[in-house]
């Protein structure tokens, strides 16, 4: 707007200084993102498969029914890519057990040397990359059809899916809306 009023209104309009309250997400339940417009996102996640160890022919028919999976898709949607830090603590500590119980020392050195690889993972923030096909709906009928029907396509197209979950979405979100850092701090009491 131009002119003094323009200047006055715009002046005048109070911006929030919390981000969050410029996200329209009401909440994330049963898998499915919940807009404050009604609409909801939701989607698949797709199990990465390495093609590129299966001979020539195959891999040209893991691409080709991926061409047909996506060109039978008639609605927006998206495909995302979202890292995912890898929590190796589990196994760590199973090692350091074993490398506890055994007294052959070959054995140890093989166990020390697991150790220290998974420590260097661990140090340099390795992630699990995960693949998603999101997309927006109101009608809850409609979303379960288009979820069964992707299930179905990709199994066809040789690639294992499954509904996105609660903490899927939260994932993307953070990828999205912290650089990838997880949110873990508590309510500020002030």
């Amino acid at each position: 707007m131009y002119g003094r009023v323009g200047v006055l209104l715009m002046a005048n309009k109070v911006k929030s200084k919390y981000t969050v309250d410029d996200i329209p997400v009401k909440s994330i339940t049963n898998g499915e993102i919940v807009l404050t417009n009604n609409y909801k996102v939701t989607g698949i996640k797709i199990v990465p498969r390495n093609i590129f160890i299966l001979d020539y022919n195959a891999q040209d028919a893991v691409i080709m029914n991926l061409r047909n999976v996506y060109n039978m898709i008639d609605y927006e949607f998206w495909l995302i890519c979202a890292d995912r830090p890898v929590d190796i603590n589990l196994y760590l500590s199973q090692l350091q057990l074993q490398y506890n119980n055994l007294q052959d020392n070959a054995k140890r050195k093989i166990i020390i040397e697991d150790i220290n690889k998974a420590n260097m993972f661990m140090n340099n923030n390795v992630v699990d990359t995960e693949y998603f096909l999101l997309f927006k709906e109101k009608d809850e009928e409609q979303i379960q059809k288009r979820i069964r029907n992707l299930i179905s396509a990709f199994a066809n197209a040789g690639l294992s899916t499954h509904q996105v979950s609660n903490d899927d979405l939260r994932t993307i979100l953070d990828n999205f809306l912290n650089g990838g850092k997880t949110t873990t701090f508590g309510t500020v009491m002030g």
